[in-house]
Parts: structure tokens; sequence; C-alpha cells
């Protein structure tokens, strides 16, 4: 009979004691709720005494969570359809006001990311969606972790992961990039142009004032021509040689002038002859 009683002693302190011990992990806090009334006092981890029958343990995870924001059709403010998705990031800093004062943090979180994330969009241009997003992370940070503070909840960090635009806008925008780049070659090249013309013109004035060094540039452009021997080379005659040469060739004397025969005067009505030279042939007198 006393072997009995202890038994049924020994079975009701075990099952008292399993139905009162709990154990709350290293990333839980535990709440108390006894008599439906929340204790102050949160339960750290490890091991946790409950009253049987009167307390009832809650647990609440510390853990970061991460929570993807279903995609969101919206229109920008320049008139653009665009379908948005993001990411939030957050975690439980009051445990007790996450179990008391929001029936469900998860849920209620994620209708606000959304509701956000409509309203971003919204008041966004297309341009910052594609190029601004940290600036546009961060006012949807603050957008959502407003009405979080109440509820026990701090937003560690939001992020938009795509934003998915229409066929037709990526073809103008593919556009857009291809005139841009092609607007900034042309730009470039007519730099080239310029920058060259004045280099060119720099070495036209120096060539100026050595004629032989246009020479020399031009028997080095043959030479760098020649190097390749599958062409044909046509060499012009350049005009300015032949001035140089004419200018290095000596120029003969200028013809001495011929003094003019004076007239012989009149003897007797007969013109005087002039003196005949030895060579000149005697012609017989009549």
């Amino acid at each position: 009979m006393l072997v009995e009683i202890l038994s049924a002693v020994v079975v009701a302190g075990g099952a008292w004691l399993a139905s009162s011990v709990r154990v709350v992990k290293q990333y839980e806090r535990g709440l108390i709720f006894r008599f439906g009334r929340v204790r102050s006092r949160v339960r750290e981890p490890g091991l946790a005494v409950l009253v049987p029958f009167v307390d009832r343990l809650q647990k609440v995870n510390m853990q970061i969570v991460t929570m993807p924001v279903p995609a969101q059709d919206g229109i920008t403010r320049d008139n653009v359809t665009v379908r948005v998705d993001a990411v939030v990031y957050f975690k439980v800093i009051d445990p007790v006001v996450a179990a008391v004062n929001v029936q469900d943090y998860r849920s209620a979180v994620g209708q606000v990311a959304q509701t956000s994330l409509r309203s971003i969009i919204g008041k966004s241009d297309l341009d910052d969606l594609l190029s601004n997003r940290e600036r546009l992370n961060e006012g949807l940070e603050l957008m959502i972790d407003s009405p979080a503070l109440d509820w026990g909840i701090h937003i560690d960090r939001v992020e938009i992961k795509d934003v998915a635009l229409p066929e037709a806008m990526k073809r103008s925008m593919s556009r857009q990039a291809e005139a841009e780049r092609e607007r900034r070659a042309r730009v470039i090249s007519a730099d080239g142009e310029l920058q060259a013309s004045h280099k060119l013109a720099q070495a036209a004035a120096t060539m100026a004032d050595t004629p032989s060094a246009l020479q020399l540039r031009l028997l080095e452009t043959v030479v760098q021509v020649s190097s390749e021997k599958n062409s044909t080379l046509v060499l012009p005659f350049p005009v300015e040689l032949l001035r140089f040469l004419d200018a290095q060739t000596p120029k003969p004397a200028p013809p001495e002038p011929v003094a003019a025969e004076e007239p012989k005067p009149e003897v007797n009505g007969h013109a005087t002859p002039s003196p005949r030279s030895p060579g000149d042939a005697v012609l017989p007198a009549d």
C-alpha cells in the first residue's frame, strides 16, 4: 500500500514538473500569462518554471525576419506603369508589446509594406526607381517603421528588388541610350578633329619656315606606305619640290646688249660703204 502511494506521488510529481517546466531557446523570449494577464518580467533563455494550470507560456522569436513584399503594380509620377517588388528585414525589440498590441505582427508588417510600396511608386519618377534606389529605400523604411514602433517592431532595412517595365518602354529606353551614345561619339570625334586641326596648323607653320621639313615628311610618308608590298604606290610630284630645286639651281648671266650700227655719212650723194671684214666677198665692178 505504501509503495503504491509513493508511486502515485512520484507520478504526480513528474506530471507536475513536466507541466510546469518549459525550455526557452537562445533566440526566443518567453511571456508568462497568469490568469490571462501578462507578467511584466520576460523569461530569458533557459528553463522557465510555471505554475501548473495557472500560467501559460508564449514564446516570441527575436531573430531578424526576412519578408518578401509581393510585386505591386503602380503608375509613377511621370505616368509610366511599373511593377515593383521589395523585401523587408525586421525584428522584435519588445516582445510584450508585439504579443499584446497586435494580433499578428508579421501580417501587419506585410500589409504596411505593400501599401507603403504603392505610395512610393506614385510619388517617384521612373528615373528615381531605376537609378536612385537608396533614397527610395530610406523613404520606404521610414514609412514602414513609423507604425511598426507601436507594435514593438524595428525595421532593420528595406530593399527594392526589381522594377519591371513594359516592353514598349524598354524599347524606348534602348533607343534613347543608343542615341545618347551616338551623340557622345560624335562629340568626341569632333573634339578630336578640332585638336588635330590645331596640331596640323602648328606643324604647317613650322614646315613653312623650313621647306625641307615638308620634303622629309613626304619621304617618311612614302616609306610608311611602301612598307606593305601588296599595293601600288602613285607618288605625286609636289610643286614645292620644283620650287625648291629651282631656287637651288644657279641662273645663267644675262647676255650683253649689242650696240646698234651708226649710219655712214653720204659722199657726193652716195653712201659711204662700210668697211668690210676680211671674210667678205668682193664683187667685180661693172
